[in-house]
Formats: C-alpha cells, structure tokens, sequence
C-alpha cells in the first residue's frame, strides 16, 4: 500500500514536470526577468541617500529587471516628505542601474539616481539632486490596473517604468 502510494506520487510528480517545464524553458530561453516587489525587498534597502538625507523606501512599491547576464535595474519609491517642495516634486524614486540603459531614446550611464515623473517629463538626477536626464514620459490610458510604481516589458520591446499611468520606456 505504501508502495502504491510512493508510484502515485512519483507518476504525479512527472505528469507536473512535463506539464510546466516547457514554460518554464521559455522564460528561462528569454533571459532578462521581470521582478515584482517580492523579489526587490531582497535585493534594495530600507532607507537610501539623496541631496544629504535619509529616506526611507516604499519596498511595496518597488520593481526592477534582471537581465540574462545578471546585471539589475531596480527602483523602488521613497517617502520624500522630509525634502523642500522643489526637491521632492522630480525625486519619487530611487533608481538603480548596473549597466548603461537606454532610457525614452537618451543614453544614462550605470549609477543611482533619484527619478521622477513631472508633468508629461520623466526626470533622472543624480544623488546631489543635479539634473542628468529628461525625457518626455507616455500615458498609457488604456493601462488596466496601475500601481504607484511597476516595471513590466515592453510590447515594442525593452521595459515599461511606471508610476500609475505614466511610464518611460528603457532597454539596454
């Protein structure tokens, strides 16, 4: 009876595999992975510097990129209440990037930035809070169900960074 019990298990168990392994190949076969706030709380801080402060992060409102070769991107929002107005209208997120992106068609180098979406503007400072980029940011109106702050692939390829309905598109 144990026996039969142990072969059930065992026919089971490879009826699963057969059955989920050939997605499983396909997202290992494409490489970058998508990461989710479960993923990210491992990988980011607490709390992060910027323009002389400390503040803490939104873990629950984070996302990111793991790409093939094992470089991340990763971002996550921060509770700015503590900075002037002028500093905490384009810092919302923190922005991580261990290889050099290409970020709504503009070239940002590896680094930690402080990002924001500012108007129809997607703005990257430096930690000192010194402009390095703006680009111009969409508005996916059709986005079903936006969050503070996501990443997701990109249907013209590449990703998605969104904050609710805005989003910069970036790629390697």
């Amino acid at each position: 009876m144990r026996f039969t019990r142990i072969m059930k298990f065992a026919a089971a168990s490879a009826l699963a595999v057969t059955m989920f392994a050939p997605g499983l190949l396909r997202a290992q076969a494409a490489g970058d992975t998508v990461l989710k706030p479960a993923d990210t709380q491992k990988l980011l801080p607490a709390s992060v510097f910027y323009r002389g402060q400390s503040a803490t992060t939104q873990l629950r409102n984070s996302g990111g990129v793991k790409f093939a070769d094992g470089y991340f991107v990763l971002t996550t929002l921060v509770d700015t209440s503590g900075y002037s107005t002028d500093v905490s209208s384009k810092y919302q997120a923190y922005f991580i990037t261990e290889v050099a992106l290409k970020v709504g068609g503009e070239s940002l180098a590896a680094g930690v930035y402080g990002v924001g979406f500012v108007g129809d503007k997607f703005i990257v400072t430096d930690v000192g809070g010194h402009d390095v980029l703006t680009v111009n940011a969409g508005t996916d109106a059709g986005f079903k169900r936006p969050t503070p702050l996501q990443v997701l692939a990109d249907p013209a390829g590449g990703f998605r960074l969104y904050a609710g309905r805005k989003f910069v598109s970036f790629s390697r």
